[in-house]
């Protein structure tokens, strides 16, 4: 059971980072990324970051890309929250929404053959 203050942190860091993209850095790329999510580590040392982007660029070399922006990012982000340490941060592209739609397809499908 995670507590109320990790929980609180992972909904700052979700509110956060989307501003720091959009303001701070300059690489059109990241510009293009949707946080969809995070998890928290207990000990607050690690956050995984779940994103889309709406780019036609592998996902692989999207990971790539925010993962190298990610010190930066925590950075801005240690400037914006009031925490004794901030989590390093791993970013991970989020496949859900693709997934939804696969399966919405075939329902779909399924439902006009019928």
């Amino acid at each position: 059971m995670t507590s109320f203050n990790v929980k609180r942190i992972e909904r700052d860091i979700e509110k956060y980072i989307p501003t720091i993209i959009q303001r701070e850095t300059t690489d059109d790329l990241l510009k293009t990324i949707t946080i969809t999510g995070c998890s928290l580590t207990h000990d607050l040392s690690y956050c995984k970051v779940y994103f889309t982007s709406v780019s036609d660029l592998d996902h692989k070399q999207m990971e790539k890309e925010a993962n190298e922006a990610a010190p930066f990012i925590r950075g801005k982000l240690a400037k914006c929250m009031d925490i004794r340490n901030t989590p390093e941060l791993h970013f991970i592209y989020d496949n859900s929404i693709a997934y939804a739609e696969n399966i919405e397809n075939i329902i779909n499908k399924w439902h006009e053959e019928k």
